[in-house]
C-alpha cells in the first residue's frame, strides 16, 4: 500500500488492497459492504484510533476481506462442501463473563467434541497444494505469534487467556460477514451498534453454516461445539439455520459479568489503538440487557426443552457434575475416557491460573443500584443475587 493513503478506512480501497493481496475478484453477496461501510466510519470517527491503531485495524479489514475472498475462491473449487451437514451442534451462550469459556473448554476435552479452534476459525478455507498430514504454516504462524505474547505477559491474557489451538468463539469466522460484533468493542460504538442491533441475523448465520461445513471438509468432527455470548442477540436466527441444535445458556450475577466485561473491552480496545470511552459502562450494560432480553424471549417462545441452563456459581463449585447433567439433558454418550479427561483438566487447570482480573462497576460509571434497575428480573428469574 502506498503512504499517501495513510490507511483510509475506504471500502473500496479496502477491497481493491485484498485483491492485490490474494489476485482474486469474487467475494460473494455484496450485502456485506453494508456492514464493511458502517464499521469503517465507526473507526474513522468514533473509536479516536492513534496512528498505530489505525494502521492496525485498517490492516485487520484487510486481513478479513482477503479471507472472504479466499472462503469464496474454495466454495468455487470444492461446491461438494455445502452438501455436507452439521448434525446436532451444541452452542453456548449467555452473558459475556458468565464462564461460557470455561465451560467451552472443559466440554472441549471430549474426544467426540469438535470444537472451533482459534487458528482454523481465523483461517477457514483449506490451503491449496498442502500435502496431506502436513502443519498449516498459518497455524504454527500463529502458534508462534501467541508464545511471543505470553513472553511479554499481557494484561488481556489475564481476563481471556487464548492460543492458536483453544476453543474459540464464532464471532471470530462470522466476522467476514461484516455483520457480527467483531471484536467485541466495535458494537459498543456508534454508528456500528445501530446497524448491529437493528440486522436481521439469519444470513449471516447460514454463511458461518457453509464455513463450519467447510472446516468440517477439511478436519471432521463427530459433535461441533460452538460458543460466542453474542449468539444471544441472535438466537431465533440460530436456531432457524441450526435447528437440531443444543443451547446451553450460561448465566452469573450481572453486577460481577458487567464489571468485567467493561474491563475486558477497556483492556482490549486499548491494545488495538482506540482512546478511552467515557460512555463504555453504559454500552456495556445496554449491550448486556439487550442480549438477555433478545435471548431469554426467544427461549421462552421455543420451550425450555432446548436449553440448558448454567449458574456461574455451581459451574465454579462442581464443574464435572455440571457436565454431566448436559450430558444427560441433551442425551449425550459420556465415555469413561471422556469423563477421565475432564477430570484431569479440572485437576490441571484451577481458576485464575492465567493471573488474576480485578475490576469494579465505579470506574466505568456505573452503580449496582443501575445495574440492578435494568437487570434486576434476570437477577430474580435464575436467582443469582449473590
Amino acid at each position: 500500500m502506498s503512504d499517501s493513503r495513510e490507511f483510509v478506512f475506504d471500502v473500496e480501497i479496502l477491497m481493491e488492497e485484498a485483491r492485490a493481496e490474494t489476485g482474486l475478484n469474487q467475494f460473494g453477496d455484496d450485502r456485506f459492504r453494508r456492514g464493511l461501510e458502517v464499521l469503517c466510519e465507526t473507526l474513522d470517527t468514533t473509536a479516536g484510533l492513534s496512528e498505530s491503531g489505525r494502521k492496525k485495524n485498517w490492516k485487520r479489514l484487510v486481513r478479513l476481506l482477503s479471507t472472504r475472498l479466499r472462503v469464496e475462491a474454495a466454495f468455487l473449487r470444492h461446491p461438494e462442501i455445502h452438501e455436507r451437514e452439521i448434525n446436532k451442534p451444541v452452542f453456548l451462550t449467555g452473558l459475556p463473563r458468565s464462564g461460557t469459556s470455561a465451560t467451552f473448554n472443559l466440554l472441549g476435552k471430549d474426544p467426540a467434541a469438535r470444537p472451533l479452534l482459534l487458528w482454523e476459525g481465523t483461517f477457514p478455507d483449506p490451503l491449496e497444494g498442502l500435502p496431506v498430514g502436513a502443519a498449516d504454516p498459518r497455524h504454527e504462524a500463529m502458534r508462534a505469534t501467541f508464545a511471543q505474547m505470553r513472553e511479554q505477559k499481557s494484561d488481556f491474557a489475564k481476563i481471556h487467556f487464548a492460543d492458536a489451538d483453544t476453543p474459540e468463539e464464532c464471532v471470530i469466522p462470522m466476522a467476514i460477514t461484516f455483520e457480527n460484533v467483531h471484536q467485541g468493542f466495535e458494537v459498543l460504538l456508534e454508528p456500528y451498534g445501530a446497524y448491529f442491533y437493528g440486522l436481521d441475523m439469519r444470513a449471516q448465520y447460514a454463511d458461518y453454516r457453509e464455513i463450519l461445513k467447510m472446516l468440517d471438509f477439511q478436519r471432521p468432527g463427530e459433535r461441533w461445539l460452538l460458543k460466542s455470548p453474542a449468539h444471544l442477540l441472535g438466537l431465533d436466527s440460530l436456531l432457524s439455520v441450526f435447528p437440531d441444535s443444543c443451547i446451553v445458556l450460561n448465566h452469573r450475577d450481572p453486577i460481577e459479568a458487567v464489571a468485567s466485561y467493561c474491563s475486558m473491552m477497556e483492556t482490549y480496545s486499548l491494545s488495538q489503538g482506540c482512546s478511552r470511552q467515557p460512555q463504555l459502562g453504559q454500552a456495556v450494560l445496554n449491550f448486556c440487557a439487550t442480549a438477555l432480553e433478545r435471548g431469554l424471549a426467544v427461549r421462552d417462545s421455543e420451550g425450555a426443552g432446548r436449553f440448558f441452563d448454567v449458574r456461574f456459581d455451581d459451574f465454579v463449585e462442581a464443574p464435572m457434575e455440571t457436565v454431566l447433567q448436559i450430558y444427560d439433558y441433551f442425551n449425550l454418550p459420556m465415555t469413561t475416557e471422556a469423563e477421565n479427561v475432564m477430570s484431569d483438566y479440572i485437576r490441571d487447570h484451577p481458576r485464575g491460573q492465567h493471573g488474576s482480573h480485578e475490576y469494579d462497576l465505579e470506574s466505568y460509571g456505573l452503580t449496582v443500584d443501575e445495574v440492578r434497575s435494568r437487570l434486576g428480573w434476570y437477577i430474580d428469574r435464575f436467582e443469582l443475587d449473590a
